[in-house]
């Protein structure tokens, strides 16, 4: 599984951003997906995984919940992070994963993870 994060960008606080992730392979359905993201000096933070299949079940790291949503088209092999009120600190690079593992998204340890796309936050 090859993964190509897109759509970040430079923004201000409070502004909004989508972040897309296409995956290659006909089986995308069967992987978990996720987010996570490192920022320069920091260590690396899980951000949101969504459960395969039908992506019936998601998590959030607590410092962006009720803010990101995770969501999946499984008809064509993306996963989105849609994030709003966004704030300096997640300003990052933002990291797209793929795991038949759920808990392997989760602890950041994916099969498969994409080159990033950076994210900055102005205040």
């Amino acid at each position: 599984v090859q993964l190509q994060a897109s759509g970040g960008g430079l923004v201000q606080a409070g502004d909004s951003l989508r972040l897309s992730c296409v995956a290659s392979g006909s089986s995308f359905f069967t992987y978990a997906m996720g987010w996570f993201r490192q920022a320069p000096g920091k260590e690396r933070e899980f951000v949101a995984s969504i459960s395969r299949y039908t992506g019936g079940s998601t998590l959030y790291a607590d410092s962006v919940k009720g803010r990101f949503t995770i969501s999946r088209d499984n008809a064509k092999n993306m996963v989105y992070l849609q994030m709003v009120s966004l704030v300096p600190e997640d300003a990052a690079v933002y990291y797209c994963a793929a795991d038949q593992v759920l808990h392997n998204i989760i602890e950041m340890t994916p099969t498969y993870r994409g080159r990033g796309t950076q994210v900055t936050v102005s205040s």
